[in-house]
């Protein structure tokens, strides 16, 4: 960190200026990445990737006392730019965001429900279960019921009571506000610093157009290469571009072009020590709370077609699947086409026309994904799990209007594999010459939490491979965690032929497999990638809202001569960087897991508002604790996982219920009756709580 991040100084709140609402994309959808959680971010999407579950893989050392001791001497001597570091809570333990502003700081504002008691006006915490705080200035202009940014009158100085309103952030009724007042509840700044947005503004001038390339480090022209970008069509920052071109009889040589964001991120600047303090960007339906200024991240650094565009250009050359060595070379390039998933799965559908100059590099890129996927297949422990990602709809008026749960398709499978084989080639160059850079680690699974996901499966009736049953219908010992990391991937494309034989379960059997694994994460030694099966891995293709991702690019720049510098300071500084950006992109997570389920609980109050309160859906159990059942539900013209809610177990029936060891079946005492993870279940909603994400169900027999 550059400097200590006790809270919002500089940063006043405010509405951010509504940057790009596209959700990220590396490798736009790999899910196992994480071990249950998004890399995304998150979110749940196409293959190997996940948003937050199992340990954090962030260990602190056994002294912590000690270890925050030498941190603060190192902070201490470090010279200029290098001084500073993330917040450390009392514990030793890297303070989120969140914390540093709110749990350091006497000044921490409040976002709460305005009330009337009596004569006095108090603000009720909104997401929290908090202490009443009394609002002494703006409580009339705010209004009753209102939702409200109070902070302490007087700047919390002694003998100055009560809150002040800082920002009316509209009424707990309305999607939208909810969704504000949640990313601000969790210290997100909604808005720019003055002195990152100046440097933003100038450093945009002056290098966005690319007018000024030549005067500075070398570049590879290749404005003149066939080259487009496919994102979702409500994208509006492009961080990655793909050409591609035959060599030979049958290969091909790929060239991934990523916004060289490090052209205008300078280390020690202002942006910098921001990117580096936020970590990560953050994406709510609706919005998001970008790392980088709007200047930035949707325009000077977007690869946006017909402009002139810095880039970092990865190349390497495929023949039936095998990647070549790589080169790294900054770049110039004028993307020709901005393609959505949609439009080029239609391409491949036969029912669009591809068209010059991107109809050949389309065609070329397509085979070398379907190469690289079918040599991923065979020689790697790859996962492979699709547990979607929900999309939202708004109103004029903050209202969600509809949703629809994305699957990975072609489209998204061909950008996946270009985007990971380009963060693999980058992180093998960077591990085989010993450059200092973050690597992202995804630990081997341990053999015993893969033995309780064979013995789970199997008590499902999903099948288990001979390689890992026993005759008795057990589950076999696995000696190594190795063994383990195989051993998980084929019960993944078990799980996969289970669910569409049987046409249900995929989500509650999904998280199970996901369960098992570690959660990814930030380290200077690169310890390979589970999820993905792969030896050698890093975050290189997304710097716009990843800062491990620019890390990564001043180190290869560096590497090959490209005007950077590596990243400075000893190892355990750059340890500490990978623990504050795991913390940082575990808060992204949890922010974005509220965001979904809150709006998610908005639309089904819409829903049943306007059809009738006594509507039945149709859905799936995801997930059992003693105490219920979590359930996904949907149907009549809604997605099957539109919704979600918990049946409570004194709801399911007259009995007494049990869950089993395993944890997967919840079983009646005395009518025999069982409710077992993926079952189908009809479904009626009996409450809903939308600003706490919530919906209690009743079982419809």
């Amino acid at each position: 960190m550059s400097g200590k991040r006790k809270g919002p100084k500089g940063r006043s709140k405010g509405r951010g200026p509504g940057p790009s609402s596209k959700r990220p994309k590396d490798p736009r959808g790999s899910r196992t990445e994480d071990g249950g959680g998004p890399d995304r971010p998150g979110k749940p999407s196409a293959s190997a990737g996940a948003r937050g579950r199992g340990s954090s893989g962030a260990v602190a050392p056994p002294n912590r006392a000690a270890r925050r001791a030498a941190l603060q001497r190192e902070r201490s001597a470090a010279p200029g730019p290098e001084r500073g570091g993330p917040e450390l809570t009392r514990t030793g333990q890297p303070a989120l965001p969140r914390d540093v502003w709110r749990d350091e700081s006497r000044i921490a504002p409040v976002v709460g429900v305005l009330r009337r008691r009596g004569k006095t006006f108090v603000a009720e915490p909104l997401f929290d279960r908090g202490r009443l705080i009394t609002v002494e200035k703006g409580a009339r202009e705010l209004g009753e019921g209102h939702i409200g940014l109070f902070a302490p009158a007087g700047g919390g100085r002694r003998g100055v009571r009560g809150h002040r309103v800082v920002r009316d952030l509209g009424t707990p009724d309305v999607a939208r506000d909810v969704l504000e007042a949640l990313l601000l509840d969790h210290g997100l700044p909604r808005r720019v610093a003055r002195e990152v947005g100046m440097e933003a503004e100038g450093v945009a001038g002056e290098l966005g157009p690319a007018t000024r390339w030549a005067d500075g480090p070398p570049r590879r022209d290749l404005r003149d290469v066939p080259t487009f970008t496919i994102d979702p069509a409500t994208a509006k920052d492009f961080d990655d571009a793909i050409s591609a071109e035959a060599v030979g009889d049958d290969g091909a040589r790929i060239q991934v072009h990523i916004a060289d964001v490090s052209a205008f991120v300078r280390p020690g600047g202002a942006i910098d020590g921001d990117a580096r303090w936020r970590g990560t960007s953050v994406y709510v339906p609706g919005t998001v709370e970008p790392m980088l200024p709007p200047a930035l991240s949707n325009d000077a650094c977007s690869l946006v077609p017909g402009v002139d565009r810095l880039a970092v250009t990865v190349q390497f050359d495929v023949r039936d699947g095998t990647v070549g060595r790589a080169e790294v070379s900054r770049s110039i390039i004028r993307s020709d086409a901005r393609l959505t998933y949609e439009e080029v799965d239609d391409v491949f559908a036969g029912t669009a026309r591809a068209t010059d100059p991107w109809a050949t590099p389309l065609d070329v890129a397509r085979r070398v994904a379907l190469a690289l996927q079918d040599r991923r297949e065979q020689t790697t422990n790859a996962l492979e799990l699709d547990t979607g990602e929900p999309r939202f709809t708004f109103d004029d008026a903050g209202h969600p209007t509809g949703i629809v749960v994305d699957r990975a398709t072609e489209s998204h499978r061909l950008i996946e594999h270009l985007m990971v084989t380009a963060n693999e080639q980058v992180a093998k160059l960077l591990t085989e010459s010993r450059t200092p850079t973050l690597h992202r680690v995804h630990g081997l699974p341990q053999p015993s939490a893969v033995e309780k996901l064979a013995e789970q499966l199997g008590s499902l009736g999903v099948a288990i491979p001979a390689s890992l049953g026993t005759a008795d219908g057990g589950a076999r010992g696995i000696a190594t965690r190795k063994d383990a990391a195989a051993a998980v991937a084929e019960l993944s494309r078990s799980v996969d032929a289970h669910v569409r034989r049987a046409g249900h379960g995929r989500a509650g059997l999904s998280f199970l497999v996901l369960r098992a694994l570690q959660q990814a994460r930030y380290e200077p030694k690169g310890l390979g990638h589970a999820g993905l099966g792969l030896e050698h891995y890093c975050h290189f293709t997304s710097p716009i809202r990843r800062y491990p991702d620019l890390v990564a690019h001043r180190a290869v720049l560096s590497l090959v001569g490209a005007g950077e510098e590596a990243p400075a300071g000893s190892s355990g500084r750059l340890e500490e960087l990978g623990v504050w950006c795991s913390a940082t992109e575990r808060e992204a997570m949890q922010i974005e897991r509220s965001a979904d389920a809150i709006t998610r609980a908005f639309l089904l109050e819409r829903l049943l508002f306007e059809h009738g309160v006594d509507r039945t859906f149709q859905g799936e159990v995801t997930g059992l604790v003693g105490g219920g059942a979590f359930v996904r539900f949907g149907g009549e013209g809604l997605p099957d996982e539109a919704f979600e809610g918990f049946v409570p177990v004194r709801r399911i029936g007259d009995d007494s219920w049990d869950l089993n060891e395993a944890g997967t079946i919840l079983g009646g005492a005395r009518s025999g009756a069982t409710l077992r993870l993926g079952d189908p279940l009809d479904v009626a909603v009996e409450r809903v709580e939308p600003v706490r994400g919530r919906a209690t169900l009743l079982p419809v027999r």
